[in-house]
């Protein structure tokens, strides 16, 4: 008895792949180059009893210190942001803000690619982050730099509250981002976003671990390769901080991925791109077939860099490029 042929595999979208040289910021990044510390320490004197010399001889910060971290992007976002308020909960994470600047100017260069070269800026340009955290920062920065409303979700009220605190010690930023809470840790974008809300882009860096004590092994691994794992001297458990919903999350990188992709689908209308942060290289390949599933119309992988780490930042709609130019006419112009 012959058995019916098979149905063939939908292909996964065409992906535009790009990629910066190795170890490169993205040229608009405010953090290329060696960081001045006199002016940083000007306009941030706490930073001063921070400062070490590194092993190259150049003024540096222990990245091993917590409090280091945190006093050091407190004096980043001042500098170069105009952000004068600035403070996290000990214990919630303490992102690296040239990686963050760099996602942000990479999703810029992505609204441009449907808009004759130019980047579009002002409130117009509406932007959905994903996990906004306690540390609010991609709303920060991409305020600053391009003028963009935003709104920053999350599961955890804690994290909104400090989100909030940062955002109401900034005048500049009153009106700018909301803030709102996912009542529905299993969902992302279901029950979240309303009816007649429309974003240009969204945004996230989803939760990499599986579990607490892998989000813990993962650590202590990483302080081994780097030959920090000095056992008469105490470090701390994440170098960076990190809470439960912003480090691991069931299925992991992987799971959340997938499940984005999926509720993704079903706000389709409402959203012009959909971003991610894909830390695992063989996640990448991955979302793409679950992409293909779903209908997406176009996805395009955009390559990061910094310093000696490589990451991945996926971009994918469901529009294909006529209904990009009406949204264009409709929404920035």
């Amino acid at each position: 008895m012959s058995q019916p042929p098979k149905r063939p595999r939908k292909p996964a979208p065409a992906a535009v792949k790009t990629a910066p040289a190795k170890g490169e910021l993205h040229p608009r990044n405010r953090h290329k180059g060696r960081y001045d510390f006199p002016a940083l320490i000007k306009a941030s004197p706490e930073l001063g009893n921070f400062v070490i010399t590194n092993p190259y001889g150049k003024p540096s910060i222990d990245f091993a210190n917590p409090a280091a971290v945190k006093v050091f992007n407190r004096a980043l976002l001042r500098q170069y942001y105009g952000i004068a308020h600035w403070d996290i909960p000990e214990g919630y994470l303490c992102p690296p803000i040239p990686g963050r600047a760099d996602y942000l100017h990479n999703l810029a260069d992505l609204l441009a690619s449907d808009n004759d070269g130019q980047i579009p800026r002002g409130e117009q340009v509406r932007a959905l982050d994903i996990g906004v955290g306690a540390n609010c920062i991609y709303p920060l920065i991409g305020r600053c730099e391009y003028g963009w409303h935003f709104l920053g979700a999350d599961v955890a009220a804690a994290a909104l509250d400090s989100a909030r605190a940062i955002v109401d010690g900034n005048q500049q930023l009153s009106g700018a981002i909301e803030l709102r809470q996912q009542s529905n840790a299993e969902h992302i974008f279901v029950g979240l976003l309303r009816s007649d809300e429309r974003f240009d882009l969204t945004l996230c860096n989803p939760p990499f671990h599986t579990s607490a004590a892998e989000a813990s092994s993962g650590s202590t691994r990483k302080w081994r390769n780097l030959g920090k794992l000095d056992p008469k001297r105490k470090l701390p458990v994440l170098n960076f901080g990190g809470q439960a919903a912003e480090l691991w999350c069931p299925g992991g990188e992987a799971g959340f991925l997938k499940r984005m992709t999926s509720e993704s689908a079903q706000v389709a209308e409402q959203v012009l791109w959909f971003s991610s942060l894909v830390s695992k290289g063989g996640n990448v390949e991955l979302l793409q077939g679950w992409l293909a599933k779903a209908g997406a119309a176009e996805v395009r992988i955009l390559g990061m860099s910094q310093g000696q780490k490589q990451s991945r930042l996926v971009a994918w709609t469901f529009k294909d490029a006529q209904a990009r130019a009406i949204w264009r006419q409709s929404h920035w112009r």
